[in-house]
């Protein structure tokens, strides 16, 4: 097909702060993983489907069950399972307890608002 450009899991974009390999990014709205680091402004390539194990929200009441709806906090640059004010990225497929650093997220590689 003449117009196909690419499979759409690994894209081009430009970072829109530092972020570290394996670290979050939200470009508008899109949601992806860091493939290297990359300075605020840098093109780079980023993940936008996959499993990764993300930095979370910890502290009471934080943990969640595998299966929980998983959202992007891009104000502390971390995952949460609180809906308001933050982006929905995928879903949880390990459960992750109240103290745990990282939560494990299948992203959902769609733009959902």
């Amino acid at each position: 097909m003449k117009n196909y450009v690419q499979h759409g899991e690994t894209i081009t974009l430009t970072a829109p702060y530092a972020v570290s390999s394996g670290g979050g990014a939200l470009v508008g709205s899109i949601f992806g993983v860091a493939s290297a680091d990359y300075a605020n402004a840098a093109e780079g390539e980023f993940q936008t489907c996959g499993v990764f194990d993300l930095t979370r929200e910890t502290g009471g009441s934080t943990g969640f069950s595998a299966g929980a709806l998983i959202y992007w906090d891009n104000t502390n640059k971390r995952i949460t399972k609180t809906s308001s004010g933050n982006k929905l990225i995928g879903v949880a497929v390990k459960d992750a307890a109240d103290g745990d650093a990282t939560g494990r997220v299948r992203l959902n590689g769609a733009f959902i608002s």
